[in-house]
């Protein structure tokens, strides 16, 4: 490895991923949730962007100003390639943590976000960061942190300290790293197939391995073959950032929120007889086996009254970002899966099948007839949310300031997805962040932007797209031999876009 990366893989680019809890507009509901007086964010900041999905998507699609850094130079170049197709007010830089936190031009920060980067990093770089936060983020100001966590990774700990050995020891140095992962995987499995007693005690370590198998080999190099690698305790994450006078706020992740998904009867009723909140998160972290943690933590933690909470949620505005019909009744927690209540959730989804803005005080009146609570619209909100079934909208004006920006970081990303299917995603100004959008959606959405009017228009033009480049689409799984039937299937998906999913990107504003 390099010495500028600091023992981090560099050789190989990060994965190009999104992660929604750096939006700004998603601290809003989980702080008022919780009860907590919540930031109006005007200046953020992520330290360690990857590819700057995240950090671009919530520039353009926001009246925020962002700034940011990560070491890699090949992804702060891509990065401020998309930064500067949107025009968003966004400064992304290549610099190290010491580097860019010493910065002298950098303004004071409402939020900071780290996401995938504190388990990755020396002890020298954590400081670095908590001393960072200590001096930028305002008092009143939210850290989201994302990290992998004890005790769900402490059966792992071995495994991914043998992988490496394995890496560093039995493999030729000159060989690439994609490569010697698959071998020390291999290695791992045939010794695990020896019937070891650790895998007797630690059954479940072997199925990870096994998964690792399939996993992407860039995500595995990233997660798990770095020099640094540590899970941390929620205890112990506390003690780091005490220096800079941070409390936990809540999770980031709103189906975390409702114990009734996640906890058994014994286990909520235990847990309501600790009084200390930290080490409430601690015993919860024992009974759902946590390993991975994404928190917002703030500085100075101010609780809202009831009747201030109360107002400000009916005031909040949600859409459905999914087809009606592709809803499930049902959801996963830390307990297993669990049905949802078709008395709830029906006539709230039956209400919002439309995909127009709708606040919860709207949606409470909508489904008054059902004789259904406030508490009981909010915490069914609160878990179509944490489904990614809905999301929270932003105002009028913002929506209206962003959307100059996230039509022509759109169009860039439409134009990229020509030559391949990296970037799923893009940028909505009604969320503030980005909706999930697939490489043949992008290309329907770039023949319907240069005037091509119908489905089949739009899948006689990716057609032209594939056959330049001597690709073929595959249908269940096989490739289509022929072209014929390859624009007979594109139609077709193209006619299920138009029906489904076009109006939803209408609605959030990723097209008009």
């Amino acid at each position: 490895m390099s010495e500028w990366s600091a023992g981090y893989v560099a050789d190989i680019g990060y994965t190009y991923g999104y992660y929604v809890e750096l939006n700004p507009a998603r601290i809003k509901l989980a702080f008022l949730n919780a009860g907590l007086v919540f930031p109006e964010v005007g200046h953020a900041c992520e330290l360690g962007f990857g590819q700057g999905l995240s950090t671009n998507f919530h520039a353009a699609a926001s009246t925020v100003e962002w700034h940011g850094t990560d070491f890699n130079p090949s992804q702060a170049g891509f990065a401020q390639e998309l930064a500067a197709a949107s025009g968003a007010r966004v400064r992304l830089h290549d610099q190290s943590f010491a580097e860019f936190c010493a910065r002298d031009d950098l303004p004071d920060f409402d939020s900071i976000g780290l996401h995938g980067i504190w388990s990755w990093v020396s002890n020298e770089n954590r400081a670095i960061i908590v001393d960072f936060i200590r001096r930028k983020l305002k008092v009143g100001g939210v850290l989201y942190i994302s990290y992998n966590t004890q005790p769900g990774w402490a059966a792992m700990v071995p495994v991914r300290d043998l992988l490496t050995q394995h890496n560093e020891i039995m493999e030729a140095p000159g060989r690439k790293l994609t490569d010697r992962i698959g071998d020390s995987l291999e290695f791992v499995s045939r010794m695990f197939a020896t019937n070891p007693t650790f895998c007797k005690v630690n059954p479940q370590v072997v199925e990870r391995v096994n998964r690792m198998k399939e996993q992407n080999r860039n995500y595995v190099a990233h997660e798990y073959f770095n020099r640094d690698w540590l899970p941390m305790s929620f205890a112990d994450m506390a003690g780091w950032l005490e220096p800079a006078k941070l409390n936990f706020a809540c999770s980031t992740h709103y189906l975390d929120h409702i114990d009734n998904i996640n906890l058994s009867t014994e286990q909520r009723a235990l847990l309501d007889e600790v009084s200390d909140p930290m080490f409430k998160q601690t015993v919860r972290d024992f009974m759902v086996n946590q390993n991975f943690r994404r928190d917002y933590w703030v500085r100075g933690a101010r609780s809202l009254s009831v009747l201030d909470r109360a107002e400000r949620i009916r005031e909040q505005r949600v859409m459905l970002i999914v087809p009606r019909a592709d809803v499930p009744l049902k959801v996963t927690g830390g307990s297993g899966e669990a049905a949802l209540q078709e008395a709830v959730y029906v006539p709230i989804l039956d209400y919002l099948a439309d995909h127009k803005f709708r606040t919860i005080g709207q949606i409470e009146q909508a489904v008054a007839e059902y004789q259904l609570t406030f508490g009981q619209v909010v915490q069914a909100v609160f878990v179509l949310l944490g489904m990614n079934t809905l999301q929270a909208v932003q105002s009028d004006a913002e929506i209206a300031a962003a959307r100059k920006q996230t039509d022509k970081l759109n169009l860039h990303i439409c134009k990229v997805a020509r030559g391949g299917s990296d970037i799923a995603y893009l940028a909505s100004p009604a969320t503030g962040g980005a909706l999930s959008v697939s490489r043949m959606g992008q290309l329907f959405l770039l023949a319907r932007g240069v005037g091509r009017k119908t489905p089949a228009d739009w899948a006689r033009f990716v057609s032209d797209v594939f056959t330049q480049q001597g690709q073929r689409i595959l249908k269940e799984g096989k490739v289509v031999e022929t072209a014929e039937e390859e624009l007979v299937e594109l139609t077709k998906q193209a006619e299920v876009f138009a029906e489904k999913q076009l109006p939803i990107y209408r609605a959030a504003g990723i097209v008009s």
